[in-house]
């Protein structure tokens, strides 16, 4: 058997794995640990184990990874969410169908200093799906506008997967973080557009809330400001030249922190954000390591370099290929959480994805508006079955609501994320034009 046999027989162990509910870490680790071993023997394997933890884990840009965290739990103690919720239906909440995008514009401005689709999901929840319920909208809308308004969370930078995707591409993270801007603004723009689709044909799904003086709309508006304080900080301070990628989340931190205890977070609450934080860093950085011997042992078998020649051989249009490539992924998404899919699928797709000629842009904005792409495609399996967590997340804070109600509620989202990965597939620009201006 030659090694890309080999290798490709270990990817479908893993996969095996994956059904079989390992997590996704273990799975890595182990799959990549018995390829190794059978590709190169204990000791050049015990010779990389003794240095690939510290080697991966004393990366400098890494340690944004945990601030940004951090970011989000602050956020979500502080009661940021509920001032930009509010704020959002006070300008938009006398539409029909405009409480819930409200929902949909608050959580594009908790993903900004939030970085977490899960974190996004709950918090808001908690916050919007009352305020829908006392509007009387219907549970199938209210759910799936708010599971589907939580993807923005990974989306909107600051976003920590957009940072591992920029470690293991090797692009800068502030590129990539202005990359994903404007497909985060289509995105949430994209989904208050099937809301008002969808009450337009559905009526009394979502009927209109009261509308407010132009005094009560600015006093909800100055609820607003931390959060755009904490965007300027973090996003503006990069682009200014003032900070690092890490030196913007340790101040967007700190920051963040300072609001939270100023709007009454207590010690009990600091712990916990403390605790949090610690807890998705462990998990994280353990399936990085499993990654990370999974990819050399992939390396070893020759099997994303054979892929890539292999697809540069067939005589099929490039943007066939990357088609095939987002389809996988949508189908990964029924099985895997949004990280692992990146960490998994990175190392054998963006080769593929280098080797071909795309609109003429070179390596660098191949790889970046890749990885946005990826990245959207991706949030779409935090909305569809089996998996869905975003769905799982809302559902729990609705429990009289059927799971199979609030996964047709995402139907309408589902419709606009696919509008908007057409385009930026046809359309680079979208994710390069800010790119392009600050480079």
């Amino acid at each position: 058997m030659s090694g890309v046999e080999f290798g490709a027989l270990m990817f479908g162990v893993l996969v095996a794995l994956l059904l079989a509910r390992v997590p996704i870490g273990s799975a890595m680790f182990v799959v990549g640990l018995a390829g190794y071993v059978s590709l190169a023997g204990w000791m050049p394997l015990a010779n990389y184990l003794k240095t690939s933890a510290f080697a991966r884990f004393a990366v400098y840009d890494l340690s944004v990874v945990p601030l940004f965290l951090l970011m989000g739990n602050f956020a979500t103690h502080g009661g940021l969410s509920r001032g930009l919720f509010a704020a959002a239906a006070a300008l938009i909440g006398h539409f029909r169908g405009g409480v819930a995008m409200a929902g949909i514009g608050a959580c594009a401005g908790f993903g900004a200093i939030c970085g977490s689709s899960l974190a996004t999901a709950a918090t808001m929840g908690q916050v919007a799906l009352p305020e829908l319920r006392r509007h009387g909208y219907s549970p199938r809308l209210a759910t799936g506008a708010l599971a589907a308004g939580g993807t923005l969370g990974i989306l909107i930078p600051p976003s920590v997967v957009l940072v591992v995707y920029a470690i293991l591409a090797q692009q800068n993270i502030g590129k990539l973080f202005a990359a994903a801007v404007i497909p985060g603004l289509l995105a949430a723009l994209g989904y208050m557009a099937a809301i008002a689709l969808y009450v337009r044909l559905h009526p009394e799904a979502g009927p209109a809330g009261p509308r407010l003086t132009w005094a009560q709309r600015l006093r909800e508006l100055r609820g607003v400001w931390p959060v755009l304080a904490i965007f300027l900080v973090v996003v503006g301070g990069i682009y200014g030249g003032v900070f690092t990628p890490t030196e913007a989340a340790s101040a967007g931190t700190l920051a963040t922190g300072a609001i939270a205890a100023l709007r009454g977070m207590n010690r009990q609450q600091f712990v916990q954000c403390l605790l949090a934080t610690a807890e998705s860093t462990a998990m994280i950085f353990f399936i990085l390591l499993g990654a990370d011997l999974l990819n050399v042992f992939l390396a070893l078998s020759q099997l994303p370099a054979e892929l890539a020649a292999w697809v540069q051989a067939l005589d099929v249009p490039p943007l066939a290929v990357l088609a095939a490539i987002l389809v996988i992924y949508v189908a990964l998404g029924c099985l895997m959480d949004a990280l692992s899919m990146i960490l998994l699928t990175i190392p054998i797709f963006l080769p593929v994805i280098l080797g071909l000629d795309f609109f003429g842009l070179d390596a660098t904005e191949k790889a970046i508006w890749f990885g946005v792409l990826a990245l959207m495609v991706v949030e779409i399996g935090l909305i569809t079955p089996p998996v869905g967590m975003n769905v799982y997340i809302i559902n729990s804070l609705a429990r009289d609501v059927p799971m199979a109600e609030t996964f047709r509620g995402v139907l309408p989202f589902l419709a606009a994320d696919a509008v908007r990965v057409v385009a930026l597939a046809f359309f680079p620009v979208l994710a390069l034009a800010l790119v392009r201006l600050i480079a």
